[in-house]
């Protein structure tokens, strides 16, 4: 299993669970719900006004379960008018409405309301009758409940597998395709891409926006395979978006500020960059984290909300960079020609740049030491820049070296007294004072 398809089972079972996890709602205001009694069905139910079909359907049985504790007392259902509309029809028993026949349900049902009305009468009849029989047995009430219980969960269970089974391999099926053509259009577009631009940040740019443009594409297209609304997905997700807001607040901050990175731009693939304590190489730039490849191998993930508000300090972004290299030499040294012979050797290093050439500067007199710093102009890639900077060094030396010019030893000091006559005639003194103790 290659990592492409890794990747695309992931994204389906993410997109899956979000189907199934954030949009209950929108399934019950979409799906007809089956009343079932002693958990054998009925009919089925859908939305009414503002009661989705789930509360509907639930809200029958009830009523069908209290007129089965006193089994005696059940009559023949009735069909009267609604006091409301003239067009929806009530069927009642013994006085008490158990379900409102509508307009819509004889719509759904492809039938007219007194049609409808007839024949969810005859069932409810048929149903109560049969339930009726089962709670007037000795023991049988408990034993009635029992099997109303479990028969009612299992049909549920098989219900909903029927339904939602052929709808999740559909959408199963759409993530597949529209992964296929994303994983293509991205093929292409590198195909493409590498031979008419040459600029791998806006290539990554494009490639990026088309390829998850595609993939919401498909995410739209199998919400409706599934068998939602998409606008009403769209109605739900708007509801909770506060709670969402919160709950997704940093994977949106990463995701718009890699947009931003991506556009704007502050450095680009393969640039060598600082942000904040990582220091390396650029190697993707995708809408959630930037990748680095520190100096010593490591691939570092710097989320893009960091990288876009840190201080980012691009080593590549112009291509030449300045160097420096200190060194102490002792105040008995020629100091101009010492200045001279560094500056040549410098000059003359692989790697340092013409122009603008290289320069000597005296930084600081120090209590020992004159402290100078010698600068150069070379390649801004770290490989270079480290490299010649080594060149540098090793040149300096060499040349000092050969002009025989001394670079002060700092376990070594010699100390010249200022009034070396003084000095002369109190050490002829203790000698003297020495020798004749002797």
């Amino acid at each position: 299993m290659n990592a492409a398809f890794k990747r695309f089972l992931l994204k389906t079972i993410a997109t899956l669970l979000a189907i199934l996890l954030f949009l209950p709602s929108v399934v019950a205001q979409s799906e007809r719900v089956t009343v079932r009694l002693d958990g054998r069905a009925v009919f089925r139910v859908g939305v009414v006004g503002g009661l989705d079909a789930t509360a509907r359907a639930r809200q029958i049985e009830q009523r069908m379960n209290r007129l089965l504790e006193n089994p005696d007392a059940i009559a023949t259902p009735r069909i009267e008018s609604t006091n409301a509309n003239t067009t929806d029809r009530t069927i009642a028993i013994a006085g008490v409405p158990v379900v409102t026949v509508t307009q819509t349900d004889a719509q759904d049902n492809l039938t007219t309301v007194n049609v409808l009305a007839t024949q969810w009468s005859q069932a409810i009849d048929t149903a109560l009758e049969r339930a009726s029989k089962r709670r007037l047995s000795p023991g049988g009430r408990f034993a009635a409940e029992v099997q109303s219980s479990i028969e009612t969960a299992f049909g549920r269970s098989i219900e909903s597998a029927i339904v939602i089974i052929p709808r999740a391999l559909a959408a199963l099926l759409t993530l597949g395709l529209f992964w296929a053509i994303a994983t293509f259009v991205r093929w292409l577009m590198r195909f493409i891409f590498r031979r008419i631009v040459e600029d791998l940040t806006v290539e990554n740019l494009i490639k990026q926006v088309a390829y998850y443009a595609i993939w919401i594409l498909g995410f739209i297209v199998a919400i409706d395979a599934f068998g939602f609304d998409p606008q009403a997905v769209a109605t739900g997700l708007g509801l909770t978006s506060l709670a969402l807001g919160f709950a997704l607040k940093d994977i949106l901050s990463n995701f718009i500020s890699g947009i931003s990175i991506l556009v704007l731009r502050p450095f680009e693939l393969g640039d060598q960059i600082i942000v904040g304590e990582t220091e390396g190489n650029v190697e993707r730039i995708d809408l959630r984290a930037t990748q680095l490849r520190t100096y010593d191998g490591r691939v570092v993930l710097v989320p893009n909300a960091e990288v876009f508000t840190s201080r980012i300090v691009n080593n590549t972004a112009a291509s030449t960079r300045r160097g420096s290299v200190t060194l102490f030499i002792g105040y008995d040294t020629d100091l101009p020609q010492a200045i001279d012979v560094v500056r040549a050797a410098v000059q003359a290093t692989d790697g340092v740049l013409t122009e603008p050439a290289a320069s000597i500067r005296v930084r600081d007199l120090g209590q020992d030491d004159i402290v100078i710093e010698a600068r150069f102009w070379t390649d801004s890639q770290r490989s270079d820049f480290v490299a010649t900077t080594s060149q540098v060094r090793q040149a300096i030396v060499a040349a000092l070296k050969a002009a025989e010019i001394g670079l002060p030893n700092p376990d070594v000091r010699m100390l010249i007294p200022f009034q070396t006559d003084q000095w002369q005639a109190a050490l002829k003194n203790t000698n003297s004072n020495l020798n004749h103790r002797d």
